[in-house]
């Protein structure tokens, strides 16, 4: 029975090195954390790589609902107080991108370079 456990663990081991390789390959290291408290963004300028997709995980800490926008990208999603959402962002041409708390307009605007 132990060998059997040790067979499957090392196929199990062997199967994930394509997947750990593609994303050595394509430079993710998980989602771009934005967090919103007392009304900005942190951080408020975010550096991505140009030409890859990316997902940017928005967490609401603060105590009112929050809409995280950007006309350039083409993304608008309200955040409830403690909720998170994930944005999924096409890959971006080299430029930068603007992104706002659109029911705040008191707020700082952030930005996405691409590079």
């Amino acid at each position: 029975m132990s060998r059997l456990c040790l067979l499957l663990t090392m196929l199990a081991m062997v199967a994930a090195i394509p997947a750990a390789r593609a994303a050595a390959q394509d430079g993710s290291s998980g989602p771009i954390q934005l967090r919103y408290d007392h009304h900005s963004f942190n951080p408020l300028t975010v550096d991505v790589p140009a030409g890859r997709p990316l997902i940017i995980k928005v967490m609401n800490d603060s105590r009112e609902t929050i809409e995280f926008e950007s006309f350039k990208l083409n993304r608008e999603r309200a955040i409830e107080p403690g909720q998170a959402i994930s944005v999924r962002i096409p890959a971006l041409s080299s430029g930068k991108y603007d992104f706002y708390d659109d029911f705040h307009q008191d707020v700082p605007q952030g930005t996405i370079v691409a590079r």
